[in-house]
């Protein structure tokens, strides 16, 4: 192998003479690294392969070492899991490259992972993250999110035009980081379908009518693309892009942009192949009905006015707190309860409690609840925890609405 560790103004000459890309390495081949080299192959590219697995793909030559497969290339696109897994390929091939080759990473990763590769490897670096999954790659209907050096761009530009429509953005920071936005918009879809579905359970409607109710509306798009793998035979259907690489992107997200994502959590359920589909996300079922029934027995409290209930609801520990009367409480568990004379409220049959959303860690939970008590409207927030064989409010803060 040659050593070619050229200077930043050597490789950026070496990369404006050179012509159109005739031989293109693709460095990984799970899914979409297989699916976008098969398309390259038949669009008429010499193409070969490498994978970490060692597997073998019978739609294009592979290679077992990187080496080999770079050394020849004038392209090497880069279909990896992930940033470190960039960064190891890369070291290990950088000597192999071709004086005027171009990295085309198409990985999803990190915005700081993308800029530290941009200023490591300078304009033969390009970074081109992809909207869409299996199918439109090989139907060639990726969206492409492109940053690089304009010449660059425009030398690789056939190679990517082959694989969809390109989209130039202003560097690879960016680039990465509307990719994570993208798939940010999709795990809401997984989320806001996976409530519909276990509503529509709940009123035991057919799941056939509630999904072609569903394809009417705001996620009919989603719906019909994910159609095959919610019906009572997902198994027999491919995943196109699965539960843990978009849980993946989700925790990228939630770290780059050091905001919290119900998302990052909510997809990936215990019950839930991690390997299956996103679609077999909204699926998955609700919580254990143990979680539920602390909650159901803190309403049964209210609804009766009998502090039993509220004792079966909390741990003995347990503190109650919010502002009451503009000063802040924190009530003991027996506190609380005196405040209920075991009595119903007069005005109960106007009452209403509503459970708002449940998320499920382990042996922890968050609950958030609304209550609307006559002229008096509250959200209550939970803590649970699943310990000596059930489950129990281990805390509760409370915001009244005025």
């Amino acid at each position: 192998m040659r050593n070619l560790r050229l200077s930043q103004s050597a490789r950026c000459t070496s990369l404006a003479r050179m012509t159109t890309p005739h031989t293109i390495a693709v460095l990984g081949l799970g899914r979409m690294g297989e699916a976008i080299a098969t398309r390259l192959t038949t669009q008429g590219w010499d193409v070969v392969g490498w994978t970490r697995s060692g597997r073998t793909s019978g739609a294009l030559k592979t290679l077992g070492d990187p080496n080999d497969a770079v050394a020849t290339a004038d392209v090497v696109l880069l279909a990896l899991s992930d940033g470190r897994a960039c960064r190891q390929v890369l070291d290990n091939v950088r000597d192999s490259l071709q004086t005027d080759a171009i990295v085309l990473n198409t990985s999803t990763i990190a915005p700081a992972e993308a800029s530290a590769l941009a200023r490591q490897l300078g304009p033969a670096y390009i970074h081109a993250p992809v909207l869409g999954s299996v199918p439109a790659a090989a139907a060639g209907t990726l969206q492409i999110l492109a940053a690089g050096a304009q010449d660059v761009l425009d030398r690789v530009g056939p190679v990517l035009e082959a694989l969809g429509t390109v989209r130039s953005v202003d560097d690879a920071s960016t680039a990465a980081g509307l990719k994570l936005i993208a798939n940010h918009s999709l795990a809401g879809a997984v989320l806001a379908l996976r409530d519909s579905l276990r509503q529509a359970d709940a009123l035991d409607l057919p799941r056939a009518q509630v999904l072609d109710t569903l394809e009417l509306g705001q996620l009919g798009g989603f719906v019909t693309r994910k159609r095959p793998f919610l019906t009572d035979q997902p198994d027999a259907v491919t995943a196109e892009f699965t539960i843990s690489a978009l849980a993946k992107d989700m925790t990228l997200l939630a770290t780059a942009s050091h905001t919290p994502l119900r998302s990052a959590a909510g997809l990936a359920h215990p019950s839930a192949d991690a390997e299956a589909d996103i679609a077999l996300a909204a699926t998955a079922p609700a919580a254990e009905d143990a979680v539920l029934e602390p909650l159901r027995a803190y309403i049964r409290g209210h609804a009766t006015g009998d502090p039993t209930h509220f004792r079966d609801a909390f741990l003995p520990s347990a503190h109650i707190e919010g502002i009451r009367d503009g000063a802040f409480v924190s009530w003991p568990l027996d506190e609380y309860c005196s405040l209920f004379s075991g009595q119903p409220a007069p005005d109960e049959p106007t009452r209403a409690r509503r459970l708002d959303a449940l998320d499920v860690h382990g042996t922890v939970a968050t609950a958030t609840m609304t209550l609307s008590h006559g002229p008096d409207t509250f959200t209550d927030i939970f803590l649970l925890v699943h310990a000596d064989g059930s489950w129990r409010i281990a805390n509760k803060a409370y915001h009244r609405h005025l």
